[in-house]
């Protein structure tokens, strides 16, 4: 799970990553800061040595969580500030955690520059080929989030970890199989059981969304604040998408109405918490 001692496994020509004279560990700005500049540090994608690293990994039957999603704010800060479902469904004490303090873990932007995201770009460039690569050789590659941090929301930082897959490099398909038979096979396989969901088959547990339009050809369409698609007749956008049923377990819920309870639980909230900057 995380990035969490990959590219380290791979440093060219030292043990321990380059980091300034000044670092300290315990400075949030200065361990979410500095980790990315590893990038340039390490054997080239698709050296011998990265190829031995990935096949250790997969002789080891070690599955792969990139949790990509949690630390995208880092090289694009704004965009993970303003994103589209906090004014309605990110709770003001959650908002508050969000914002910039030494106080809190993963509060850690506190003077974070353009170098800043260029090099966290940089190294999820690398950090995402490693992942495709491991997938192409056969090793297993999951979806999933570390929401309540770094401006991840629960629920909508599981599509966005969805769509950060499709940009390093998985077919839609194969992020479906990642999210959905992988997932569970590496939930049970260390139980010794077979999966009870997973793949839709006669006497498994129906874990089921259903919605109008085909994620695979949109993955933005499964976010419940849905896809703007401009209408051809009347010129004009239209919200289109979001998740309209989810089945679990067997048991139909309403979607839409359940976004409606979460948005109106945080609506009340905001009438009784003061936030720290503007949601």
């Amino acid at each position: 799970t995380h990035y969490y001692g990959h590219l380290e496994s791979l440093l060219k020509d030292k043990t321990i990553q380059d980091y300034p004279i000044g670092y300290d560990y315990n400075n949030e700005q200065d361990r979410f800061g500095d980790i990315a500049r590893i990038w340039n540090q390490t054997y080239e994608p698709g050296s011998k040595e990265w190829v031995e690293y990935l096949e250790h990994q997969k002789a080891n039957k070690v599955t792969f969580d990139p949790t990509f999603n949690i630390y995208a704010a880092s090289r694009d800060l704004m965009r993970a500030r303003n994103a589209d479902w906090h004014q309605n469904y990110t709770m003001p004490q959650l908002w508050n955690y969000f914002q910039s303090t030494r106080d809190n873990h993963g509060s850690y932007f506190y003077d974070w520059t353009t170098e800043n995201e260029y090099h966290w770009k940089m190294f999820y460039q690398r950090y995402m080929r490693l992942m495709n690569d491991y997938k192409n050789i056969g090793g297993r590659v999951t979806v999933g989030t570390d929401s309540g941090f770094i401006w991840k929301t629960y629920g909508f930082a599981y599509v966005e970890e969805m769509e950060l897959l499709r940009e390093a490099g998985f077919l839609p398909l194969e992020i479906i199989r990642s999210a959905t038979m992988w997932g569970a096979k590496t939930l049970y396989e260390p139980k010794g059981e077979a999966p009870p969901m997973g793949v839709v088959r006669t006497g498994l547990l129906a874990d089921l969304v259903i919605t109008t339009e085909n994620p695979l050809s949109n993955l933005k369409t499964l976010y419940g604040t849905g896809h703007m698609r401009l209408n051809p007749q009347t010129n004009r956008q239209e919200k289109v998408g979001g998740v309209k049923f989810t089945i679990k377990d067997g048991i139909v819920y309403d979607a839409q109405k359940l976004l409606a309870e979460v948005a109106a639980a945080v609506a009340a909230e905001k009438r009784t918490v003061t936030t720290s900057a503007q949601q």
